[in-house]
């Protein structure tokens, strides 16, 4: 290093040593505690503004949660219902004897069939019409969002009646449109859809994939909406095919999303229970009860409320799993820290 350079560099900084500046670390531990941080006017507002929300939902859900585990291990009857006889404890009993009843594995097939056929279709339509509405013009596109708004808004009730008009064997929609495309009206009029269960579950399926499929729209568009142009536009350039761009490109920005939306969906069209009762007249036979009918039946209709409630516990149980994936990819995403 050369004079000019040492000049140029200036004079070294001295560093002051403990005593010039004050008080040592030691003294200062030795002085005593330092004083505890004071919380903030209104911290806490926040976590009282959200108690009456938990313990609302705590009331909804968790009382009711626990008094479903209660009764599962117990032999409740209609008599100790109502206060005029014993609730023996029974163990294990009603979950070795649902498990063992052949009748709840094939039930428990039908729902996961069901459920199935319905995120499968759901899922499909709902990206294929998310992917439509980017090349729509505005207005069309404004348009077909309202649609979708009122029907994902229409009460469930009147969804069904609409449906069950639709497939009526005397005055039905379908039948008399198959009966005129087809030109056999001896064997599309009056022809009735619930008495096989595969084409009952075929309108079934119809009037649960027609009510969840705007959500899924709506938020697969605003998923898409978040990839980038130009990296669609930069793998256009590069050659890339059409297919190649959303397989490589649009793809990976949406996934997390239609993941999300897919593991809602298989915990919506596995307790699908409204649907099918109000379809089949507040009575459905036993070809098409799923998990969720089927504990209700044998909880009101037999009688037997323990039953019901283990029934309904191992539903919860089949179901936590898909929710912890839920929920992990909920993390994955940075939507929950």
């Amino acid at each position: 290093m050369t004079a000019a350079d040492t000049q140029a560099a200036g004079p070294p900084v001295s560093v002051p040593s403990a005593e010039e500046i004050g008080t040592s670390p030691s003294k200062q531990d030795a002085a005593g505690p330092r004083p505890k941080k004071r919380r903030k006017k209104g911290e806490l507002l926040p976590y009282f503004l959200i108690l009456p929300a938990i313990l609302a939902i705590a009331a909804v859900y968790v009382y009711p949660l626990i008094k479903t585990v209660i009764m599962s291990f117990q032999d409740l009857g209609r008599a100790a219902l109502w206060g005029n006889g014993e609730t023996p404890w029974v163990g294990f009993e009603q979950f070795t004897n649902i498990l063992g009843d052949p009748e709840f594995w094939s039930v428990t097939g039908r729902t996961v069939v069901f459920m199935t056929i319905c995120v499968v279709l759901t899922m499909g339509i709902g990206l294929l019409i998310a992917l439509m509405m980017l090349r729509l013009s505005t207005w069309v596109r404004l348009v077909l969002t309202v649609a979708l708004i009122a029907a994902w808004s229409m009460p469930l009730m009147v969804a069904a009646s609409v449906f069950r008009w639709l497939a009526d064997s005397d005055y039905g929609l379908i039948n008399t449109l198959l009966a005129d495309l087809t030109g056999d009206e001896d064997r599309w009029l009056g022809h009735n859809w619930f008495l096989d269960p595969w084409q009952g579950f075929g309108i079934i399926t119809l009037l649960v994939v027609w009510g969840a499929i705007p959500f899924v729209v709506i938020t697969m568009y605003a998923a898409l909406t978040q990839v980038p142009k130009e990296l669609e536009e930069a793998a256009a350039l590069d050659g890339a095919s059409a297919f190649g761009v959303y397989r490589f490109v649009t793809w990976p920005v949406i996934r997390p999303v239609f993941t999300m939306v897919a593991t809602l969906s298989v915990i919506w069209d596995f307790n699908v229970f409204g649907q099918i009762w109000l379809l089949r007249g507040n009575k459905p036979e036993p070809d098409y009860e799923t998990l969720g009918l089927y504990s209700f039946s044998k909880a009101f209709e037999s009688t037997s409320f323990s039953q019901g409630s283990a029934i309904a516990l191992i539903t919860v149980l089949m179901l936590s799993g898909v929710a912890v994936y839920y929920l992990r990819q909920l993390i994955k995403t940075g939507e929950v820290e």
